[in-house]
C-alpha cells in the first residue's frame, strides 16, 4: 500500500499561539511551516488561521495582496480558523460587522462571551471520538447560525463551537492550548483526504 507523505500545514504567524498551533500538528503527524507571507502558502496542504485580534490581523492582511491570496487558499483547500481565525473564515461577521474570507457558511459575533476576564475552561462532550473535549475560551467569539451543509461536532450551550463544511474546519475556542490533540487530528485527517483525492 502506498504511503501519503505527512502534509505540510501552514499555520499563519501573525498573531496569536501559533507556535502552539506548529506543536499541535507536530504531535498530530503533520509538518507545520509558518507563513508570514502570501507567497509561502504556495504547496501547502492546508492552513491554520490562530487566535489574536481578527482586525488587527486584517490590516496585515491588507499587505502584498496576502487577504486575496489567503481568500482563494480557503475557498479551496483545508483551511481551519481558530477563535479570530474563525471570524476571518465566516461568511457574516457581527458586533461589529467586520470583513471576513466568507469562506465558512456560518455568522460569527465578535467577543461574544465578555471579556479577557470571562475566559473559561469547559469539558464538552464532541462527536469526534473518545471522551468529552477540553476547550479553552478566551474572550471568544459566537457562532450563531450555520448553513445547512455546516455539520456540528460541539456546542456550548446549544450553540455550535466546532463546526465543519467540506475543507474547513472551526473553533471558536483554542484546541492548541489543551494537551488534547483530537482536534488537530481531524484536521490533519482531513488534510490527508484532500491529499489523497
Amino acid at each position: 500500500m502506498s504511503q501519503v507523505s505527512a502534509p505540510r500545514i501552514g499555520v499563519l504567524a501573525i498573531q496569536g499561539d501559533y507556535a502552539a498551533h506548529a506543536e499541535a500538528l507536530n504531535d498530530a503527524g503533520a509538518v507545520p511551516v509558518e507563513v508570514r507571507n502570501p507567497e509561502q502558502l504556495d504547496g501547502l496542504d492546508g492552513l491554520i488561521i490562530p487566535g489574536g485580534e481578527s482586525t488587527t490581523m486584517l490590516k496585515f492582511l491588507e499587505r502584498r495582496n496576502f487577504f486575496d491570496s489567503l481568500k482563494e487558499f480557503a475557498h479551496t483547500r483545508p483551511t481551519f480558523g481558530t477563535c479570530a481565525g474563525a471570524i476571518l473564515l465566516a461568511k457574516e461577521v457581527r458586533h461589529p460587522a467586520q470583513k471576513s474570507l466568507g469562506a465558512l457558511d456560518a455568522v460569527v459575533e465578535r467577543n461574544a462571551y465578555g471579556r479577557q476576564i470571562d475566559s473559561s475552561i469547559l469539558v464538552e462532550p464532541t462527536s469526534l471520538p473518545g471522551d468529552p473535549l477540553e476547550m479553552v475560551f478566551i474572550r471568544a467569539p459566537r457562532i450563531t447560525k450555520v448553513g445547512s451543509d455546516v455539520e456540528v461536532l460541539a456546542r456550548r450551550d446549544g450553540l455550535p463551537v466546532l463546526v465543519r463544511q467540506g475543507n474547513l474546519l472551526a473553533a471558536t475556542f483554542h484546541p492548541e492550548l489543551s494537551q488534547d490533540r483530537r482536534v488537530h487530528r481531524h484536521f490533519v485527517e482531513m488534510t490527508m483526504q484532500k491529499k489523497q483525492n
